[in-house]
């Protein structure tokens, strides 16, 4: 990346696929950014960059590369591999970080309990944040790899009562979808999950809690 392609990254602002950082002191931390690009559409982190665009620069670039290869080989389930360049621009040194999407999807970030056990916790980004993923953004980003097994589409009841809520309301909930056809809440997503994957619903992840549309309701919405 040249100095030019480095301005207009920063003039376009913070969003889904770029973040400004002064610094990170915590592979932890940068380990949450890393993990929400790849989980997403990719992007960029750059330190050196404060909030509101201006360039600071970083102390040393070293440092700072050396947390982030840290953070991808050790705090990220399964671990993620970055590209980091080095800008000077006003004669001050930024630390560019370019994360792709990743096809191994959902990557974790390990994290440590009270207990001292291990757990993983996802993260994308939603607009200019990096936030927890829900269930049901986990679970299909696990049926989207290319090692899920192949996709096995049946209609059967529960499908066409599914269909006929929706064309009345237009929306529905994992929970509602399981109080509707009686089954429990896990069979009811993996349902929901596959009608996804065949591009028959949409996943919406903009409101407290997740839900699904039709296909064609969702791009009408669009237009």
């Amino acid at each position: 990346m040249n100095r030019h392609q480095l301005r207009q990254l920063i003039s376009d602002g913070e969003g889904v696929r770029l973040e400004f950082k002064r610094r990170f002191t915590s592979p932890e931390k940068i380990a949450k950014e890393l993990c929400a690009f790849a989980n997403t559409q990719g992007g960029y982190l750059l330190f050196g960059v404060d909030d509101d665009g201006s360039i600071v620069g970083v102390d040393s670039e070293k440092e700072q590369i050396e947390l982030v290869q840290r953070a991808a080989d050790f705090f990220i389930e399964p671990p993620l591999s970055v590209r980091v360049e080095v800008v000077e621009i006003e004669w001050k040194d930024v630390v560019v970080v370019i994360v792709e999407p990743s096809p191994e999807r959902p990557h974790a970030v390990v994290e440590h309990d009270r207990r001292s056990n291990r757990r993983g916790v996802v993260y994308v980004r939603s607009r200019a944040e990096s936030v927890q993923a829900s269930r049901e953004m986990v679970r299909l980003m696990r049926e989207q790899r290319p090692d899920a097994p192949p996709l096995q589409l049946f209609i059967g009841d529960r499908e066409r009562r599914l269909f006929a809520y929706l064309e009345m309301h237009q929306r529905i909930t994992v929970a509602e979808f399981a109080r509707l056809v009686n089954i429990s809440r896990r069979r009811a997503l993996q349902i929901l999950i596959r009608l996804v994957r065949a591009q028959v619903l949409v996943l919406h992840t903009d409101a407290p809690t997740n839900y699904f549309t039709l296909v064609d309701d969702a791009i009408a919405s669009q237009s």
